[in-house]
């Protein structure tokens, strides 16, 4: 019995690690895998914001048809430069520019929403959290992922927050809240949509078949209950003459 509640412990582990999300409360992205409008929106903005210097380096360009683009929409929309549609979707930036200007590898971000606790919830509440900070090399932080090494590339999108932070009984400061100080292009609600529809894309990038998987997942189940029901009255049916 304690063997077996040890690795149930241990299998909810991750689940329990992705509900808290660590330290900070991770907002719901509620993200539909099945929108595919949501999805092409996203592959837009990814393109088009995030991958000046970020690669995704394990998905091909050609696999956004997965999800409703045709060849010739991402062809002439989605591709820059001399990349072929049959590529990989790395980017133009060097190791060497990255470690210049950043003074760290930017990272691939094909498995983060495999990788980071909380998922989807992780990249949409991360999208939302920056804030100004002139302590930092490109004058912002962020609370979900503090001292980040990176620009608020969506600010113009966003707008500029202000953090509200306290300090605690043992000096150590903490933010307890963020404030639009100066407003972007979209509205709240339209940035909101915006951050959803980016994490909807990462997380199909993270895993493309897990759709897929699911339909198999629950197939598979009914094949055993039906093959359960099967094999108690087989076994019925052998041992109705032994006493």
């Amino acid at each position: 019995m304690k063997k077996l509640i040890a690795i149930l412990s241990l299998a909810l582990l991750p689940l329990t690690g992705f509900a808290s999300g660590g330290s900070v409360h991770l907002e719901s992205a509620d993200i539909d895998l099945t929108d595919q409008a949501a999805l092409q929106r996203g592959a837009k903005y990814f393109v088009n914001y995030c991958q000046g210097c970020h690669s995704m380096k394990y998905f091909r360009y050609q696999n956004m048809q997965d999800f409703g683009l045709t060849k010739e929409q991402i062809e002439q929309n989605l591709i820059f430069g001399d990349h072929k549609i049959g590529e990989l979707m790395t980017t133009g930036m060097s190791a060497q520019d990255a470690e210049a200007w950043f003074a760290t590898a930017v990272p691939d971000l094909t498995l983060t929403a495999r990788l980071k606790k909380g998922g989807a919830d992780w990249i949409y509440t991360y999208l939302k959290s920056f804030y100004v900070d002139e302590s930092r090399p490109f004058g912002v932080n962020n609370v979900v992922f503090p001292n980040v090494g990176m620009p608020h590339v969506l600010m113009e999108l966003q707008g500029v927050q202000e953090a509200t932070i306290e300090t605690d009984e043992h000096g150590n400061k903490h933010v307890t809240g963020l404030k639009l100080v100066k407003p972007g292009r979209m509205s709240a609600e339209e940035y909101d949509g915006m951050a959803r529809d980016l994490a909807t894309f990462m997380t199909h990038v993270a895993e493309p078949m897990k759709l897929e998987r699911q339909r198999l997942g629950i197939w598979v189940m009914l094949f055993l209950l039906v093959f359960f029901v099967v094999s108690i009255l087989l076994k019925k049916e052998f041992w109705k003459d032994v006493h």
